[in-house]
């Protein structure tokens, strides 16, 4: 097949959006497939099937932020999408921003078909204006987006099942939906790590993932303070974002001082694995690949009761399930797991064995069939 593949937001593999275009399009290329790209990533211009349209600019501040974390956000250029989607046979749209909706309406106007991944909660955005409770606007997000691009593909991709049921019971609309992880690469596996010469006698308490306010490091660092064994907790953060300064003066008591540190795909790995327990405190997420990537190492997860969070349903024990945003009840989970090291090593097996639900080849499978699904289906109405 020609697969037109639409990213409004690409740049550095440092987010799941990315990490999920990117993982789909190499595994698309080693199936034989020509996959086109369509991106603002201006270091691409010049790639084979590569097609470089604009940057959107929202004013000096914000796009100072955005090339600081590492993405690009795209422009639509019709004319650039018109030329990328010639000849092909399936578009897949990776998020519902301008290009992805005039690449939807281009195909359809072609009538190619369309199929969309479902990468974002409404309330990534309302929370960046502290409005992330108002319910009536979380709703509006999601009525928009339905309406411009998922209203009108032929197949949505939804990574679990709690996306899906919670953008149709919003939109009040069910959709023709395929729950497909975004998966966890084969190169994240359990294996033999020793922790660094500097934490040998320390206890290492890892979460991983963009500084926000959605994601809550704040909580687990509040946490910490309440534990019994802070003095002996080496606290990392893995990753970056606008909350660091912030999250960095609450936590200069800490008997340990924290580590906050980006590590590379192949670095955080063996952070993982050397790690005593991971903690995901998200109040907000859909899919949570970090989340799957300590799993899949076998590491004891701790994961916030968020309704508004899919790694609730990641648990294995509840007792490793904390009430959110409650950095006493925190403590009071990650203290439990210190104490029952025997009960940890049974949890952390029972961790290990649910992986393979995330298997990386068999979720690019399944992607790949409904790509196929979707031009069998345009064929058939014609």
């Amino acid at each position: 097949m020609k697969i037109a593949l639409i990213c409004d937001v690409l740049g550095e593999e440092n987010n799941g959006t990315t990490i999920a275009a990117m993982s789909l399009l190499r595994y698309l290329k080693k199936r034989g497939h020509e996959v086109r790209l369509v991106c603002a990533d201006a270091d691409k211009k010049g790639q084979k099937d590569v097609y470089v349209v604009p940057n959107l600019s929202f004013g000096k501040l914000l796009d100072d932020y955005v090339a600081k974390v590492g993405v690009t956000i795209a422009k639509a250029d019709k004319e650039i999408v018109r030329e990328a989607l010639q000849g092909v046979d399936v578009v897949h749209v990776l998020l519902p921003f301008l290009l992805g909706k005039e690449a939807t309406k281009i195909a359809k106007e072609m009538g190619l078909p369309v199929t969309a991944s479902f990468h974002m909660q409404a309330q990534n955005f309302t929370s960046y204006v502290k409005m992330n409770k108002v319910a009536p606007l979380n709703t509006a997000v999601y009525r928009f987006i339905y309406n411009n691009v998922y209203k009108h593909v032929d197949l949505i991709h939804y990574p679990t099942k709690f996306i899906q049921d919670l953008f149709e019971k919003e939109v009040k609309k069910k959709t023709l939906g395929r729950v497909i992880s975004n998966g966890v690469h084969d190169y994240v596996r359990a294996k033999k790590v020793e922790k660094p010469k500097e934490m040998a006698d320390k206890i290492v308490v890892l979460t991983t993932g963009r500084y926000a306010r959605e994601k809550s490091q704040d909580t687990l660092i509040k946490a910490i303070k309440y534990s019994k064994y802070k003095d002996k907790i080496q606290l990392i953060l893995g990753g970056q974002g606008v909350k660091e300064k912030h999250y960095k003066k609450l936590a200069k008591d800490l008997p340990v001082p924290p580590i906050f540190h980006f590590y590379s795909r192949t670095e955080i790995i063996d952070v993982l694995n050397y790690a005593d327990m991971y903690v995901h405190p998200a109040e907000m997420e859909l899919e949570g690949i970090s989340c799957l990537e300590a799993i899949a190492c076998g590491k004891l997860t701790i994961v916030s009761d968020s309704k508004l969070s899919a790694t609730r349903t990641f648990a294995v024990d509840d007792r490793c399930v904390f009430k959110k945003r409650n950095p006493k009840d925190l403590a009071r989970v990650i203290d439990f797991w210190i104490e029952h090291p025997e009960e940890k090593k049974a949890c952390e097996k029972a961790y290990l064995e649910s992986a393979q639900h995330f298997e990386h080849e068999s979720c690019m499978e399944q992607m790949e069939a409904m790509l196929f699904d979707a031009v069998k289906g345009k064929a058939e109405e014609q």
